[in-house]
């Protein structure tokens, strides 16, 4: 497995692994797949300022991770969120880890100092490997989110690269 920056030609297969996300769980409060335009604006857009990673097994797409803005004001530039997915049916194989590692550590490099992660509610394996990799729980909406005709509710968590 190699992980590496993301290139132009990986967005279809980013996509790939997307859309089950949001087309049958609430992990992404997404509801519509995007088109592929919109979702290549989105990866260049994102890839310009924070590290985007994929995780790529025998040319194979099999996981993806970005850092993004937690909330578009000066004072917050050195917080990002953070995101990471894998393809379904390779959950639990370590993919995100890896994915994971790279990340926090090009964005150590950036210099950020605060990371964020947005959890829907249930996810324990989420939960289980933020926890794992040094986050705390920070925060709890209550019925946030609505998606497949109910409410969810989200957490936040946190891990400070520079204590």
């Amino acid at each position: 497995m190699k992980i590496r920056p993301v290139k132009e030609t990986d967005v279809q297969g980013i996509l790939d692994i997307y859309t089950p996300y949001i087309a049958n769980t609430a992990i992404t409060f997404e509801c519509d797949i995007p088109h592929l335009a919109e979702f290549k604006h989105r990866v260049n857009q994102t890839a310009t300022r924070f590290p985007y990673f994929v995780a790529e097994d025998n040319g194979d797409i099999v996981g993806y991770a970005y850092a993004s803005t937690y909330y578009d004001r000066t004072a917050y530039d050195l917080t990002a969120e953070l995101s990471i997915y894998v393809r379904q049916d390779i959950r639990g194989k370590g993919v995100g880890e890896q994915l994971y590692t790279a990340l926090e550590n090009a964005l150590k490099e950036q210099g950020f100092v605060n990371l964020l992660a947005c959890i829907s509610l249930p996810n324990d394996a989420s939960i289980h490997f933020h926890l794992k990799n040094g986050f705390k729980k920070v925060g709890f909406f209550e019925k946030i989110g609505y998606k497949f005709n109910q409410w969810h509710d989200i957490i936040w968590m946190q891990k400070r690269l520079i204590p």
